[in-house]
């Protein structure tokens, strides 16, 4: 288990990059120009939105359970409670930050409950994400984002995993997680952004917004789909027109 004094803080983004990719990419956005810029698939599967209507964009500090085993970790819920390292996930909270958990698709373990995530927000955290459970979930704070496998009335450690590493790579859902991505969460689900690729990703979703949203009134407007979706050269005269009479 990771000694707390090793635990080291994640590198953020700069607030105008999350600003970009919350106005102008999706979790679905996300994924298809993560494909076309070669990676073919960050969608976090298992984690499913709790708290519907809610999007939340920010980077991942992390946190891994491992399998319990009685020699290695036998301690209850409130002992020592600084040796704990699901409280240590907490403590370097910033502004926008989103606490991602690898706890190992287990329905039986709350990895936090109303107290903790009640303090998680007031530090500025503005999301959860979850392969697994919190517990206490008709008390969760209002307004924090929730992606979770689902719910359960247990604590964390009582049953079959407990709190092994903070800010470490991690895989959720299967997907792999680095301290510092970014996570990009709605109501489709949970896209991680590999933080090397963040920026490409604003420029291309501010582009697919843009023609997107032309292509969503002609096809209200009822259309032809071959023409429109995805734009076609033969539409993108038409297109460009738009832009400026729209000041785009």
């Amino acid at each position: 288990m990771q000694d707390p004094k090793d635990i080291q803080d994640i590198k953020r983004p700069s607030k105008e990059l999350i600003a970009k990719l919350y106005e102008h990419v999706s979790s679905a956005t996300a994924a298809g120009d993560l494909n076309k810029l070669g990676v073919s698939n960050c969608f976090i599967p298992g984690p499913n939105p709790y708290t519907p209507g809610k999007k939340i964009v920010g980077p991942a500090a992390t946190l891994q359970f491992m399998p319990k085993r009685d020699d290695v970790y036998a301690d209850g819920e409130y002992t020592d409670p600084e040796l704990q390292l699901h409280r240590h996930a907490l403590y370097g909270t910033q502004d926008g930050d989103v606490i991602v958990v690898d706890a190992r698709g287990s329905m039986t373990s709350g990895v936090f409950g109303n107290m903790m995530l009640t303090y998680f927000q007031g530090a500025g955290g503005i999301g959860v994400v979850v392969d697994g459970c919190i517990r206490d979930y008709p008390e969760a704070p209002e307004g924090l984002g929730l992606w979770l496998k689902g719910v359960t009335p247990n604590f964390h450690t009582q049953t079959e995993i407990f709190p092994y590493a903070v800010n470490v790579p991690i895989a959720v859902g299967g997907t792999y997680v680095a301290p510092g991505d970014i996570i990009i969460a709605d109501d489709d689900g949970v896209v991680v952004v590999p933080i090397h690729l963040a920026e490409e990703l604003a420029a291309a979703g501010e582009v697919h917004a843009e023609w997107e949203e032309f292509s969503r009134q002609k096809l209200e407007q009822g259309g032809d789909l071959r023409l429109y979706y995805p734009l076609s050269d033969e539409a993108r005269p038409e297109y460009e027109e738009w832009k400026k009479a729209n000041g785009k």
